[in-house]
């Protein structure tokens, strides 16, 4: 078996095994323990996790391909840097008769200076599970990384097909390792906690990068204030943080989520109507908030007194004021106006000129009356 443990054998490391398990790899679980896995990468950078795959070779024997590894055993014994330099075919029994079983196949360091097995050497073992109607597999020895289960089947073997390797019988459970401050490629390893704050690592089930806050893995983007994604939180990080729920956006207000309601934004001005001839302002009020306008102006007859006949019409249409540019109704529109002592109509128009236009039957248009003009309109 081609496989090379470093720092393993009592003598004799020869310097191509120095080498190839110089690996440069310790993911750190507390001061003294490294974290087990796998070295990310493949041939061309299309897979994550490529080295120590597993694939079938013929109905009950499977080929494990190179790759490089750190096998943590006992805090006093650290980690042990492995490669495998070649394929190595393992073979797996026959099925029980009656009862499923499941597999476990591993990644094992033997180190008689500690488990005193009077052996040095690292291997790939396949640990038989015990048939069962609800099989599980064999727990993993010390030193030793699990890298797949093989589910076995009542009956399976050569003769009848043997173990289904691409449809369901096998389970990947290998991980990742990252050099320490390095960034890890999460690969069946989400879940693990981190080791301290400001650790990171890539998740691609989730599509972002996670930090570890001393207590959970949190989306980097969320941390500095972005939304979170629908699905990604159940309880918020931070007061002030946000999430897309259902389509609604939330806030975190410390304690529960609250649908989000954007404080309503209101401008209001006092100034720019200007008089026309024969008038002069005396008030101006104007207010707008999401596009919804209510203005209200007051204009005085400075000129002449202006007499409207039987029929109500303002002869030749009197221009009362301009409103200012910003506060002008998109579309000509008829606004209400009066004076407390007769009423009419006075056009809008997209111009901003306020016309009036009709008043009450025989009335007049006296000087020193104040003529009240309101309207409500959207803007553009």
């Amino acid at each position: 078996m081609p496989l090379r443990p470093g720092w393993l054998l009592p003598d004799g490391q020869t310097r191509q095994t120095t080498r190839l398990t110089a690996l440069g790899a310790a993911t750190p679980v507390d001061p003294l323990v490294s974290r087990s896995g796998i070295l990310p990468g493949s041939t061309d950078g299309t897979y994550r996790v490529s080295g120590l795959s597993l694939t079938g070779s013929g109905p009950m024997t499977a080929t494990v391909h190179s790759g490089r590894a750190l096998v943590q055993g006992r805090p006093e014994q650290g980690a042990y840097p492995v490669a495998l330099d070649g394929d190595t075919v393992l073979a797996f029994g026959d099925g029980d008769p009656l009862a499923p079983r499941i597999d476990l196949v591993v990644l094992r360091v033997y180190d008689d200076e500690f488990d005193s097995l009077t052996r040095h050497e690292a291997v790939l073992e396949v640990l038989v599970g015990r048939p069962s109607a609800t099989p599980s597999a064999p727990p993993a020895p010390a030193a030793s990384l699990p890298l797949f289960t093989v589910r076995v089947k009542p009956g399976t073997s050569a003769g009848t097909g043997g173990i289904d390797w691409t449809g369901g019988d096998l389970t990947d459970l290998r991980t990742t390792v990252a050099s320490v401050g390095g960034i890890l490629p999460v690969y069946n390893n989400a879940g693990v906690p981190g080791s301290y704050p400001g650790q990171y690592q890539d998740n691609d089930t989730a599509h972002h990068l996670q930090r570890w806050s001393g207590t959970a893995w949190v989306a980097y983007p969320k941390e500095i204030g972005g939304v979170a994604p629908q699905g990604a939180l159940t309880v918020g990080g931070y007061t002030g943080q946000y999430r897309e729920h259902n389509g609604v956006l939330q806030r975190w207000n410390g304690t529960a989520w609250a649908n989000y309601q954007p404080p309503v934004e209101v401008e209001t001005t006092t100034t720019g109507a200007a008089a026309l001839t024969g008038w002069s302002v005396v008030a101006f009020d104007a207010r707008r908030s999401r596009g919804l306008c209510t203005m209200s102006v007051t204009v005085t007859r400075t000129g002449t007194q202006i007499d409207v006949n039987s029929a109500g019409n303002v002869v030749n249409d009197e221009q009362l004021c301009l409103l200012p540019a910003g506060w002008r109704t998109p579309v000509g529109m008829e606004a209400v106006a009066g004076d407390g002592y007769g009423c009419g109509a006075a056009y809008l128009s997209p111009t901003g000129t306020v016309t009036l236009r009709t008043w009450s039957s025989n009335g007049a248009l006296v000087p020193g009356r104040n003529v009240r003009v309101s309207a409500t309109y959207i803007l553009p």
